[in-house]
């Protein structure tokens, strides 16, 4: 189960952020990584916040994501939907594996 949530006052989808917290200014990166297999838990997934990063879920899904939260149970920030940032969130053991650039 994944949340669309709806994009927070503070941010556009286009143009500039008016908080640390909002998407980025720019599309991701053209090419998809290579998936690696990482354990996949709030330590390991620290080091992508405010970084684009791709992410598989254990259901197939896989997408540019642009984290700005990382709880202990859940990951939230901008889902890439091909042409557009969408506020995003899901639990951790969702995730089948990630890699950020």
């Amino acid at each position: 189960m994944f949340m669309h949530l709806p994009m927070p006052p503070f941010s556009l989808p286009f143009g500039p952020s008016f908080g640390p917290n909002g998407p980025p200014l720019a599309p991701p990166p053209s090419q998809i990584p290579e998936m690696t297999p990482y354990k996949v838990d709030p330590g390991s997934i620290r080091r992508c916040k405010y970084r684009y990063t791709y992410i598989w879920l254990k259901n197939g899904d896989n997408f540019w994501f642009y984290p700005v939260y990382i709880g202990r149970k859940s990951i939230s920030g901008y889902r890439w939907i091909g042409f557009w940032w969408i506020y995003y969130g899901t639990d951790l053991k969702r995730i089948e594996s990630f890699v950020c650039v």
